[in-house]
């Protein structure tokens, strides 16, 4: 059986060094300690939403974001009650009614937004609780940070709504350091207009795992944590973040194949030798080898990433799993559920565990989870 394993005292350590570097950034403007937001979106980055947000409950964590309303609920139908934030606006007033009424934090970033959020406020005579999205450069949610008067006009008619937080996000954080410090200049001129004209900000969020890392001086009230987590980061790892899961599976057979033997789709591979192999029931289905990096690059960055891909290819880029703590070479393609790879004279057998590194994103969410 497959499973994706995470380590607890790895996953422990990582919570507490996201904590210990939250605290050298000192307090907030009202002399708070810095909020970390828990981001559990994408069921948990893959570590299973619910067993995820407890386990960080149990270490300290108590507010927490999600983007979709299924994972919001499914947070509440567990039974936990901590603050949770809709990062997503909508203005699908049955959708905000569930929101509401689950007492899960919503996002405005239009006038849309806010006239259902009030209309819903005055049909229940209660003040709904949101957090204010500003978009200083993403494109997606938020009142355009450069259309300050529709801004400022819409929420000074605000009767039903009360602003918690005001936040925004990041788009290249993780390389791009001039746009993520031109979007940040953006957001606190924006907070400063809003607060000129007597409009409340609540807390202050901007940074995702990545600016958290790299710019200390943009944590302000919160930070949203994510990926950071997991020890999956797309920057320097400077706090000593460890990698807290691996995709585990069995060998389920073990054979000799020639020399000149074809292995996996479109004969990518060819023996050159006799050899002994092990088949392995884990393939791409399952989270190996897939990754979301190209979607995150610049036109210039996709083009190294191909180069780079041409150059491997030429050198028989090499993958490997590892049974018995020895590396066994993966050989030809990796396919749908299965993979072979060279165990040469190793000593392995049947049943014996193979381990895959895996981003757990793409860990399919069927697949069984274990925390050790």
């Amino acid at each position: 059986m497959n499973t994706l394993v995470i380590e607890k005292e790895d996953l422990r350590h990582n919570i507490g060094q996201v904590k210990k570097f939250a605290d050298k950034t000192g307090k907030d403007d009202n002399g708070n300690p810095i909020k970390i937001i828990a981001v559990v979106k994408g069921n948990g980055y893959g570590l299973g939403i619910v067993e995820y947000t407890k386990f960080l409950i149990d270490n300290g964590i108590s507010f927490f974001a999600v983007a979709t309303l299924e994972e919001a609920m499914e947070l509440r139908k567990s039974g936990i009650k901590q603050e949770i934030l809709m990062l997503s606006s909508t203005a699908i007033k049955k959708d905000v009614e569930t929101l509401v009424q689950n007492n899960i934090t919503i996002t405005i970033g239009s006038k849309e937004d806010v006239k259902v959020a009030e209309q819903i406020g005055e049909e229940q005579n209660k003040k709904i609780k949101a957090h204010l999205k500003i978009d200083t450069g993403f494109g997606r949610y938020g009142f355009v940070y450069s259309n300050r008067d529709e801004m400022i006009e819409t929420l000074k008619e605000m009767k039903n709504v009360e602003i918690e937080g005001t936040f925004s996000h990041f788009s290249v954080s993780f390389y791009d350091d001039n746009y993520t410090k031109k979007q940040f200049q953006r957001f606190i001129d924006c907070i400063e207009v809003l607060k000129m004209n007597k409009i409340e900000t609540g807390m202050l969020h901007i940074c995702n795992s990545s600016a958290f890392l790299k710019f200390p001086n943009m944590h302000l009230n919160a930070v949203r944590v994510g990926s950071a987590f997991l020890g999956r980061i797309s920057c320097k790892n400077s706090i000593g973040l460890k990698k807290i899961a691996h995709l585990e599976s069995q060998v389920t057979e073990i054979k000799e194949l020639p020399k000149g033997f074809n292995i996996g789709y479109s004969n990518i591979y060819t023996t050159p030798k006799k050899i002994k192999v092990a088949v392995i029931p884990c393939g791409y289905m399952n989270g190996l080898n897939v990754c979301n990096d190209r979607d995150m690059f610049r036109t210039v960055d996709k083009m190294r990433y191909w180069l780079d891909s041409v150059k491997l290819f030429f050198k028989k880029q090499e993958k490997y799993v590892k049974i018995h703590g020895s590396n066994c070479k993966i050989l030809g393609r990796i396919g749908t559920y299965h993979v072979v790879c060279d165990i040469g004279q190793k000593e392995i057998e049947i049943g014996d565990t193979a381990i895959f590194q895996v981003n757990t994103k793409f860990v399919d969410s069927k697949l069984r989870r274990e925390y050790r």
